[in-house]
């Protein structure tokens, strides 16, 4: 019997001795590489902190004790042994287990995750919950090395200087990577903290045990704590690396090897009785234990099944729009050198690695920061430079305050070329783009487009990367392209204008983006009945002398979108209507007024309307209308 179908929750786990946890270790890496070469999944991150959460849930008692993971793409060994083997053959699949922690799905997920650098603020504020309720447990906060460098997490770190009596521990798991290569002078920092590795281990062992004394019979005297502390500072400068997080308010701690499970285990036990906030610095390699993930932890870090053997990864042969853009953008860059890509740690994932390497100079990725990207975009575009923010829908969200203040208020030409716009699949409702049209249609100055295909996407960025009046965003599926023949030079398309693609009568379909091909396809389903079919790809400007003739001509409209309903692209057109005094019926499609769940992207869609068979159905019973 294998270790691994013993243990139902951490209780079980506990029962083992500390020698059987390597063994176990090994049972828990087959299984996530079983599962996920089948289901796809974030590999390299999960199969770098094994041991590391073995040895969490050995020393600390959850859910008692609160583990709260940041981003949660390291969440898959906290899964298997918090009662959810044996539905782990369900991760990312429809109905299954999430790929993030979830509050709803256990009482070992503390906390819902999904974007980065929330685990600091959230254990912080559980961990002063505990002092005013007079509670007593643990509180760990687990954050990746590119996790830290986040404005919010940053935001949290400053915090703790003013926490100094409140019991809370951080456990940075350091692999040199977010997605990509971690880049920035704290990754840097700590890099060099890591090659000091072996000059300070005996060091960190002697003090953990010193201030473990200190807190276990010194706990209650802030006077011994602050004696030690004072003394502990006049020789950390020789000899403890970690001076930035002690000055920041934290015994730091480390570096520890994180795939020795001994080693941690003994560590943890020692430092969770130290008083204060505390931050452990654990070494481990993103991908470890399985070769296709650890010679390219950028490609395992979130990818879809693939062979367990050759490592190849599955694919559904067509190019996908994020590579058709990087292209796209690199084939303009070559004639226009105010061009310059920026993306917040999504090289691979933007398809932007071969601009990276074709212009190095004009290419910036600072990790997991969207807001400073923003920002360092508007800075750029003051000095005549047209930068191109690569970004994900669900994260350009962690930017929006700049979006409205730095860029679009002084009317800086800053464009956005949002990815995965629309439903994404596996990944559920953390990383679903359903809501960048209803988020920005909202402010002024914006011009706003969704291109039906890849050759109108590069007409759009085009004409986004030469346009003056402010910002320009268009938005594009996680897909293939649809395959149409590209011009062999791109044009400009005028500003709000859209395009009729299929004459017809009654009831005209006003379809966004992605949702265009559903509205072509829906026609098959239609009978005799012809609508016409329009490519509503500005969603604002609306093209409103079009839409003042469709209205004259029409006794209905059905607007398609691939967004939420709640302030999309059809509340644009029911408020232009509004202003003309109505006059004409209107039924909107696209995402319910609620989270979507994870599961493949056309069942999701299916569920929710907005498909071929959907924008059909609409279309009969808005033909009935007089």
């Amino acid at each position: 019997m294998k270790l691994l179908d013993s243990i139902n929750s951490p209780q079980d786990l506990k029962k083992l001795k500390v020698k059987q946890l390597g063994k176990l270790a090994a049972e828990i890496r087959g299984k996530i590489l079983e599962v996920t070469s089948k289901t796809g999944g974030h590999v390299a991150p999960n199969l770098g902190a094994v041991e590391l959460t073995i040895a969490l849930h050995y020393v600390f008692d959850a859910p008692r004790d609160k583990i709260i993971w940041d981003v949660g793409h390291q969440c898959y060994t906290h899964k298997l042994l918090t009662s959810r083997r044996k539905r782990f053959a369900t991760l990312r699949q429809y109905k299954g287990i999430s790929g993030f922690p979830r509050r709803s799905e256990s009482e070992y997920d503390e906390f819902g995750t999904g974007h980065a650098g929330t685990s600091v603020s959230a254990a912080l504020g559980l961990a002063k919950a505990r002092e005013i309720k007079n509670e007593d447990f643990s509180v760990v906060a687990v954050i990746g090395d590119g996790s830290v460098i986040s404005g919010m997490a940053l935001e949290a770190i400053n915090h703790v200087g003013d926490a100094q009596t409140t019991n809370l521990m951080v456990v940075l798991n350091d692999n040199a990577q977010s997605i990509g290569k971690s880049t920035g002078a704290l990754s840097g920092y700590l890099a060099r903290i890591t090659a000091r590795f072996t000059s300070t281990g005996f060091y960190q062992k002697l003090r953990a045990r010193v201030w473990n004394i200190i807190g276990r019979f010194f706990k209650r005297s802030q006077q011994w704590i602050g004696w030690a502390r004072r003394l502990e500072r006049g020789i950390k400068g020789i000899l403890t690396p970690g001076g930035l997080f002690e000055d920041m308010g934290f015994h730091y701690f480390g570096p520890v090897d994180g795939h020795n499970i001994k080693e941690l285990i003994s560590f943890l036990k020692r430092v969770k009785e130290i008083p204060g906030p505390v931050l452990v610095h654990v070494v481990t390699e993103k991908g470890h234990g399985f070769k296709g993930a650890t010679d390219d932890p950028e490609v395992f870090h979130g990818i879809g099944p693939f062979d367990l053997i050759s490592c190849a990864v599955s694919t559904s042969g067509k190019r996908s729009y994020s590579d058709f853009f990087g292209s796209s953008l690199s084939e303009l860059a070559e004639a226009d050198e105010r061009i310059v890509a920026i993306t917040a740690g999504m090289t691979l994932g933007t398809g932007l690695t071969g601009f990276s390497q074709r212009f190095p100079e004009r290419f910036f990725d600072f990790g997991i920061t969207e807001e400073h990207c923003a920002t360092f975009a508007a800075g750029l575009s003051l000095q005549g430079m047209r930068p191109v923010f690569a970004v994900y829908s669900t994260f350009l969200q962690r930017g929006f305050d700049q979006v409205i203040h730095d860029i679009a208020l002084q009317k800086l030409p800053v464009v956005f070329a949002i990815d995965r716009g629309g439903l994404v699949g596996a990944d559920g409702a953390t990383h679903h783009g359903a809501f960048d049209l209803s988020y920005l249609r909202m402010i002024p100055n914006f011009v706003l487009a969704a291109p039906k295909d890849e050759a109108e996407l590069r007409d759009l960025l085009y004409t986004a990367v030469d346009y003056e009046e402010g910002p320009f965003a268009f938005r594009y599926p996680r897909s293939g392209i649809v395959g149409v023949d590209v011009p062999k030079k791109p044009e400009k398309i005028p500003v709000g204008s859209w395009e009729v693609l299929k004459k017809g009568s009654r009831v005209a379909v006003l379809a966004v983006g992605s949702c265009v091909q559903m509205a072509l396809m829906a026609l098959d389903e239609l009978g005799g009945k012809r609508p016409t079919v329009v490519n509503a790809r500005f969603i604002k400007p609306l093209d409103e002398g079009l839409l003042d003739r469709l209205i004259r001509n029409h006794h209905a409209l059905v607007t398609v979108e691939e967004n939420a309903l709640a302030g999309g692209f059809g509340s644009a057109v029911i408020e232009f209507l509004e202003d003309k005094g109505g006059l004409i019926k209107v039924k909107r499609i696209g995402l319910p007024d609620r989270f979507i769940e994870h599961g493949p992207q056309a069942r999701l869609l299916e569920e929710c309307g907005v498909s071929a068979g959907g924008i059909a159905e609409a279309v009969k019973k808005m033909w009935k209308v007089r």
